[in-house]
């Protein structure tokens, strides 16, 4: 993909904030080895976010947050490859005797709306912590200077979110304190 012109100017003229986006390359490619599960791929994904934002500097709004506006745009490129690569078979091409069941997907469903209602359940500080660590693979000590505590406060809360998740997934009505 060439950068135009007028995207070298815009990366050139704010080298403050490439800086900063290029700080941020461990995190995209954590998040990115997240969402694809492959060290190969998360490379490429995270590098592939790093360049559309390096050359869209001047789409990022002063004042913002600039790792929500990374991670956007990882998530964004990660669905858009998942859905260029889709593979679509026609009917027509398969033999009746090929064509299975597929499991049901309502369990599945129930499980991750249930697991939404209990995160919503959770205190903030803890339900901060779990994003951070569990969702964006974020280390305990990184997630200890973002949050301004200690290590050990970051793994009390994670702790206690664990065990209050793993209580409301089993099906306690109240969590308790």
């Amino acid at each position: 993909m060439a950068i135009s012109q007028h995207n070298i100017i815009t990366a050139s003229a704010r080298p403050d904030l490439a800086r900063l986006v290029a700080d941020e390359r461990e995190y995209l490619r954590r998040y990115a080895l997240g969402l694809c599960r492959d060290g190969t791929l998360a490379d490429d994904l995270a590098q592939e976010c790093m360049e559309r934002a390096l050359t869209r500097l001047h789409l990022w709004q002063e004042g913002t947050n600039l790792r929500a506006w990374l991670s956007t745009m990882l998530r964004n490129l990660h669905i858009n490859g998942l859905r260029r690569n889709r593979q679509h078979v026609a009917l027509d091409d398969c033999d009746g005797a090929e064509l299975g069941g597929s499991p049901a997907r309502q369990m599945g469903r129930m499980q991750v709306r249930d697991l939404r209602r209990a995160m919503a359940r959770l205190p903030s500080d803890q339900r901060d912590m779990v994003v951070m660590v569990a969702l964006h693979g974020v280390s305990y000590e990184q997630a200890a200077r973002d949050a301004n505590i200690s290590i050990g406060t970051v793994k009390s809360r994670l702790s206690r979110a664990r065990g209050t998740l793993r209580r409301l997934m089993d099906g306690e009505t109240e969590a308790r304190a």
